[in-house]
């Protein structure tokens, strides 16, 4: 079998959603978290596939976190390699930088249901999810990486971008939409209104955001270049 890992910024942060596609195109999963002493030796360009998950930190947050410059140096060699990488909101802003993109703070949260606005590639992945409304849950943006096409956008952020074949970024979360984990991600929430609203929008959107994302994450595995 093929061999693929998952950075883990986070305990409640996973593939969620996008296993099924993964596993089925033949690939046997792992992790590694970043807590684990491991990590700071650990070869990310030797598996046949990378997914490099979100988390609460900021690529900036170096002070607090100091895997993080580590993290972003394994990654630009594996992204110069052009091995197969797919980044994940915090794992997206990651790749950007490996590539040589400014991350920053965007200009509000965008978090809570709701779609993305295409831009028109052929064969695009992420034409799956056309019409469908999927989990935002971010407040730091990127830069567009030199050499890399935009996939979709929202009014206030960048939401996905790739190269070529190997490489594909995205900031929205269609994996989370049938996890229990995202009580974990509730917890940030300080308001209980807010909290109720997001757990109804879960429940009647989430299961159609998955299908739709793992729709995504087949194509563009069944794309992947050696």
């Amino acid at each position: 079998m093929k061999s693929a890992l998952i950075v883990r910024h986070v305990p409640y942060e996973g593939c969620a959603g996008y296993r099924a596609p993964i596993e089925a195109a033949g690939y046997a999963l792992d992790r590694i978290d970043v807590a684990d002493p491991a990590f700071a030796t650990a070869d990310l360009t030797a598996p046949d596939l990378l997914i490099v998950m979100g988390g609460p930190m900021g690529v900036y947050d170096t002070a607090e976190h100091a895997w993080i410059p580590g993290e972003i140096a394994a990654i630009a060699r594996r992204l110069d390699a052009d091995r197969p990488t797919l980044g994940i909101c915090l794992g997206a802003q990651m790749m950007a930088a490996a590539l040589g993109a400014a991350v920053y703070k965007g200009p509000e949260y965008e978090i809570g249901f709701g779609p993305v606005d295409l831009v028109a590639h052929a064969a695009s992945p992420l034409s799956h999810l056309a019409g469908t409304q999927v989990l935002h849950w971010h407040g730091d943006t990127f830069d567009l990486p030199p050499g890399t096409e935009l996939l979709a956008t929202t009014p206030a952020y960048r939401q996905g971008f790739r190269r070529g074949a190997n490489l594909l970024a995205l900031q929205f979360h269609a994996e989370m939409g049938e996890d229990a984990r995202f009580e974990a991600w509730l917890d940030y929430l300080d308001c209980p209104m807010r909290r109720e609203t997001l757990t109804d929008q879960y429940r009647r959107l989430g299961p159609a955001a998955v299908r739709a994302g793992q729709a995504m994450i087949e194509q563009w595995l069944a794309g992947l270049e050696a």
